[in-house]
């Protein structure tokens, strides 16, 4: 099998944190921190994952003060299961510098009613956060791929496409190749920025197995944190999200991209965002060279059949349905029949297993393809009545989603 979206690096660096996907409240969360700070040595941060306010009855975040008396003072950082939000402590945020007057361009620094920061981040600002975390040294950086890797393997995957390549990935992963570590084959997808890095080093681990496939850009945000770029208002936010680029960006690295005659996978979750890319994409003639829209969680009816004529590959992670169930019913419970239009994408022309893929995009989500076939066929996660199913008139047949995968 094929996984066709995944993050390796931050896959192996997930194993090693706390895993908040069990916590159903937010005192549940606290008190989960709380224990697993108790493990660590004196100057550990206290990393977590996979935390889902979005699913408890009160859908508030833990504050920045609770996270202080939880973790005994010690840098908390605690991603949202969809890496676009996080909370973090109060010397987190001094360690990365945020503060109530910090201004950060496509990042949203939350404030509580006295104008200080609550802890929690969105979109730039959760990154700006996270980079300042301690980076693992070498070795460990090469023992997280591997165990990344192993879990890949053991799950039945043979191919991986990594979204989001640093530069260091493709040598490390030909040394382990060739230390016969892994028998995984490969596909790199750096970001534009890390592209030059990226190229420089090219020539001496690429293989037929391990592969410069195209490049990554993000064009919006995610449906939780209501930063997905929609075409019309959240019905319960009332804003269409935070685009991420601006139409002329998208432009510059489609054309950026083509030089190196590479094409681009952009990260489109809402509508408005798929839209802007397949627009991009007819504007600068990047058509029919293998460009692939990630994700495509929302998608105007209209802009179906554009994916066949442009010759636009659909990577699509149907397990995120699943997590999202109850994001997208406050969010948008006017177009549950355009979330996740699988049905509407084969018959409009595309090919499951060749223009229209699966993954997970795992750590967001556990990269077990049984999830997404779950989704994909039955739309809704086990155990529910089929009334509660999204879209279902969109649902594929098990073998048209195993096909996906292939």
């Amino acid at each position: 099998m094929r996984e066709a979206h995944a993050h390796i690096f931050q896959l192996g660096r997930s194993l090693t944190m706390l895993d908040c996907s069990a916590c159903d409240s937010r005192d549940a969360m606290i008190e989960s921190i709380a224990a697993h700070s108790r493990t660590l040595k004196p100057n550990q941060w206290v990393l977590a994952h996979s935390a889902r306010p979005e699913a408890w009855s009160d859908t508030r975040w833990p504050t920045r003060q609770e996270l202080d008396r939880a973790a005994g003072g010690r840098p908390v950082c605690a991603w949202c299961f969809d890496y676009h939000a996080l909370v973090a402590s109060s010397s987190a945020l001094e360690h990365a510098k945020i503060d109530a007057d910090t201004k950060i361009d496509r990042g949203i620094i939350e404030l509580a009613d006295d104008g200080t920061p609550t802890g929690v981040l969105y979109e730039l600002a959760a990154l700006r956060l996270w980079d300042s975390v301690p980076e693992p040294d070498a070795d460990a950086r090469k023992s997280l791929v591997l165990s990344a890797c192993k879990h890949l393997e053991s799950l039945g995957f043979s191919e991986v496409h990594d979204l989001k390549s640093q530069a260091w990935l493709g040598p490390l992963l030909s040394e382990l190749r060739d230390a016969n570590k892994t028998t995984l084959s490969f596909e790199l997808f750096p970001l534009i920025p890390d592209l030059e890095a990226t190229l420089a080093t090219r020539d001496q681990w690429e293989s037929d197995q391990l592969k410069l496939a195209g490049t990554k850009i993000f064009t919006d945000g995610t449906l939780n944190s209501r930063t997905a770029w929609m075409l019309d208002p959240f019905t319960d936010s009332g804003t269409t999200g935070t685009p991420m680029m601006t139409p002329s960006e998208i432009d510059g690295a489609m054309e950026y991209s083509r030089s190196h005659n590479l094409p681009v996978a952009a990260h489109a979750i809402g509508d408005g965002a798929v839209r802007a890319v397949l627009e991009s994409i007819e504007r600068t003639r990047c058509t029919h060279m293998g460009a692939r829209i990630e994700h495509l969680e929302l998608v105007h009816e209209d802009d179906i059949p554009r994916f066949q004529e442009l010759g636009v590959i659909a990577s699509v992670q149907p397990c995120h349905l699943l997590p999202d169930i109850e994001s997208l019913r406050a969010a948008v419970p006017d177009r549950l029949n355009r979330v996740l239009p699988l049905r509407s994408l084969l018959e409009s022309g595309l090919i499951a297993g060749e223009s229209l893929l699966f993954g997970s995009d795992v750590p967001i989500v556990r990269a077990d393809h049984e999830d997404s076939i779950q989704a994909a066929v039955h739309r809704r996660r086990a155990g529910m009545d089929e009334s509660e199913a999204i879209g279902y008139e969109q649902r594929l047949t098990e073998s048209e989603a195993i096909k996906c995968f292939g």
